[in-house]
């Protein structure tokens, strides 16, 4: 039995390492399923009157939990904040944010349909107040109220609760 007085060391180190790993590995954040803003109902947030800042501190918001987001606006979000045309880098750079995560909708377009249609590619919740009552037929599963996070802001700071 010349491999006994080992063992028991042995054992020890395998047991530190494999309780080193589990509690590493547990640590680990896993990365966070994609959420999108809609971005002309949130900016209403605050007394109904369209300022940027309320969608950009949603954003922060969700950043600081470690979500990725993505915020669609209407063509005529630009006339609503600043009286000109904004697309989509002019509302990536208000919102500091990478331009692949911004989209403005083309004039004519509503921006509600490409905001569903990205939620259900991208299996993503969607952050509004509203209920897409004129989409339900085209997009059953994206409208449900499990999907939508409603919100508002207070105090200066935006507060979520699931629908």
């Amino acid at each position: 039995m010349p491999f006994l007085p080992y063992a028991l060391p042995v054992a020890v180190l395998l047991v530190v390492c494999l309780a080193l790993w589990f509690r590493k590995s547990r640590r680990q954040i896993p990365q966070s399923a994609p959420i999108l803003i809609d971005g002309s109902n949130v900016m209403h947030w605050n007394n109904g009157t369209p300022v940027i800042r309320v969608v950009r501190r949603v954003v922060d918001a969700l950043q600081h939990h470690g979500h990725i987001p993505g915020v669609v606006f209407d063509a005529n979000v630009g006339y609503k904040i600043s009286n000109r045309f904004l697309g989509d880098e002019a509302m990536a750079d208000r919102l500091n944010l990478p331009v692949e995560q911004v989209m403005v909708s083309p004039k004519g377009v509503p921006a509600d349909q490409f905001l569903l249609q990205a939620a259900r590619d991208m299996d993503a919740a969607i952050i509004t107040n509203d209920r897409f009552r004129d989409w339900a037929a085209a997009f059953p599963d994206v409208v449900k109220p499990e999907r939508l996070v409603k919100g508002g802001f207070r105090q200066g700071s935006p507060y979520l609760k699931a629908s």
